[in-house]
């Protein structure tokens, strides 16, 4: 059987451009991401003062280490999402079209949701100027670093797990597949710490993007569901293609775990009550300290 691991991600991307049915799907996502990410972002970053900017970082990052091993997992955030459309498109062949070209489209959702914070309130974290490999030098010379709540990383990591999972189960091939399944969600798991050991992100980033997808997609990312990711964060063994790391230890990850859970619970609490989805993200943000911009610039 074929393991979405050994999906070829440039092969996929011909198909999916050759495919008719998911063109216009296609076209709406890089509409999405070009408009609501590079673009915005880009205005952002030269015109300075344009959109207020947070500090969202928090104490509990020193307690996990910067570690420059992990960008590759953290790069193939994007990857990981085309691999699975690929596997859907060569277990399934036509019959997987519509879902394929839902799932394409409901990522470039996420780029549109993630946009209703960012186009208001744009926030950043401190991450150290590593220049010590080609990757990161892209990183830092083309991400101006600007939205980091909520992380779409983790939004599309999440989306990527549970929406297969929920196409997988529509076939009623939920248990055939379900070790595939278990290492989709295994790898979300490792691309979300990726973006910590790298300081892509605070800890705070991360509980603001569950939130923003228990309420872009509920029965996908209810709070128990939440809550099993949280509990999984630091405590799988490494594998899967992870770096040998030093982990925070037991009682660290305790507590980043629970600050994690606790603001989520605060987020989804306030979300009960307020006008619109984003506004307690907004409101997190308004207290937050403000950034000089020509500063994260340099970072």
């Amino acid at each position: 059987m074929t393991k979405v691991s050994a999906i070829s991600t440039p092969l996929t991307i011909l198909k999916i451009v050759t495919t008719p049915a998911l063109r216009g799907a296609t076209g709406r996502y890089f509409k999405a991401v070009f408009t609501k990410f590079f673009a915005l972002q880009y205005k952002a970053a030269r015109k300075p003062g344009l959109i207020p900017v947070a500090s969202v970082d928090h104490a509990l990052d020193v307690t996990i280490p910067f570690s420059p091993k992990w960008v590759a997992i953290y790069l193939d955030f994007v990857p990981f999402w085309i691999r699975i459309i690929g596997f859907l498109l060569k277990t399934y062949q036509q019959k997987g079209w519509a879902a394929a070209a839902n799932f394409i489209d409901t990522m470039g959702q996420l780029y549109i949701s993630a946009a209703e914070v960012y186009a208001r309130h744009l926030s950043t974290t401190r991450r150290p100027r590593y220049l010590g490999s080609p990757r990161f030098i892209v990183i830092h010379a083309f991400d101006p670093h600007l939205m980091c709540i909520p992380s779409l990383h983790v939004m599309v990591v999440i989306r990527a797990y549970t929406k297969f999972r929920a196409i997988v189960q529509a076939m009623n091939d939920g248990q055939r597949f379900g070790e595939e399944l278990d290492a989709a969600r295994r790898h979300a798991i490792a691309i979300t710490e990726s973006l910590l050991y790298i300081k892509q992100h605070s800890i705070n980033c991360v509980a603001a993007a569950m939130y923003a997808m228990t309420r872009f997609d509920a029965p996908l990312f209810p709070p128990e569901e939440a809550r099993c990711f949280v509990d999984a964060l630091f405590a799988t063994p490494d594998k899967d293609g992870r770096p040998l790391e030093t982990r925070p230890d037991a009682a660290e990850r305790a507590v980043i775990q629970r600050r994690v859970w606790l603001l989520y619970q605060r987020f989804v609490e306030a979300g009960t009550t307020a006008a619109t989805w984003e506004e307690p993200l907004l409101a997190f943000l308004r207290e937050s300290p403000r950034e000089n911009p020509r500063e994260t610039a340099a970072l």
